[in-house]
């Protein structure tokens, strides 16, 4: 099943971002090869598609895994987890309805 794993950025994390960001984008990488993942990218914090020092307001990525508790699971472990990039996050169920 699909699921949209959203992270909401803690105040003042982009420098840390951005030092965490390739370990990141190597785990997205992972699932792309997988065939797993749908898409996954930031929320610009201004109307830019580069924000510059206004950085971003969280992620979103819509990935399949085999359950809730293996979605949260994969979250949980993300760098920006662990990092304290993102101040919380959410996983849902997500239905594809287009394209």
């Amino acid at each position: 099943m699909l699921y949209a794993l959203i992270g909401e950025d803690a105040p003042g994390c982009l420098e840390k971002r951005l030092a965490v960001r390739p370990a990141h984008v190597e785990r997205l990488k992972a699932l792309l090869a997988e065939g797993r993942l749908v898409l996954a990218g930031p929320f610009p914090a201004i109307d830019s598609p580069d924000p510059g020092p206004a950085g971003f307001s969280g992620s979103l990525i819509v990935a399949e895994f085999p359950s809730l508790a293996e979605a949260q699971a994969w979250l949980a472990q993300d760098i920006y987890v662990r990092e304290g990039v993102y101040a919380r996050t959410e996983v849902r169920p997500f239905k594809r309805a287009l394209p």
